[in-house]
Formats: C-alpha cells, structure tokens, sequence
C-alpha cells in the first residue's frame, strides 16, 4: 500500500466517511517520519478494508495542525468515525500501532 500525502480538504472528506482512520502528521524532511511510512504501509495492508491511511505534510496544513494540537514529528491520531481517540507522539515500534488498531477495531 502506497500512503499518499493528503491535502487538508481530502482529510476533511475521509473523517467524514466514517470507520478506522490513522493519520501520520509529519514532513519529508524528518528523519522519524521517514523510517514510520513503511510501518503505516505494512499496517494498510494488514488492515485492509478497515483502515484508512493518511499521511500530512505539518508544513502544508498548518491549520489541523494545530488543530490537533502537534507539536513533534511525527504525531499519529487514529480517528474512529471522525472523532480522535487516540494519539502517540514519537516514532514506536510497529506492535505498539498494531495493538492500538486492534483495540479499537
């Protein structure tokens, strides 16, 4: 699964179609952000047809981020039916993601 960079009107859509969504508010530019992609994308594939993956450029959507209150690169936010539930701040390992997609799957 390839996780494309999203513009702020397109994450605004994909919140609005409900179910499991994990957002990864980071930049190309930061190391961390970098090594978590193949993560998500291994995710999006294990989670196919109940996840949805999106990926944010902080510095072309300033707006939800700070919205959603990021402060360090990369932020993850798993939205359930629009509404954020949970938040991890930092590069984890990729079982800590796992647990959190099947908590609330």
């Amino acid at each position: 699964m390839s996780i494309p960079t999203s513009s702020a009107a397109a994450f605004e859509q994909q919140l609005l179609s409900g179910g499991l969504t994990l957002v990864d508010f980071g930049a190309p530019w930061c190391p961390p952000c970098r090594a978590l992609l193949p993560v998500l994308e291994q995710l999006g594939d294990e989670f196919a047809g109940q996840l949805n993956v999106l990926q944010l450029n902080v510095d072309e959507t300033p707006e939800l981020s700070a919205r959603f209150g990021v402060l360090s690169m990369p932020t993850v936010i798993l939205f359930k039916n629009g509404q954020p539930v949970e938040k991890l701040v930092g590069l984890r390992p990729k079982q800590v993601y796992a647990a959190l997609l099947k908590k609330h799957a």
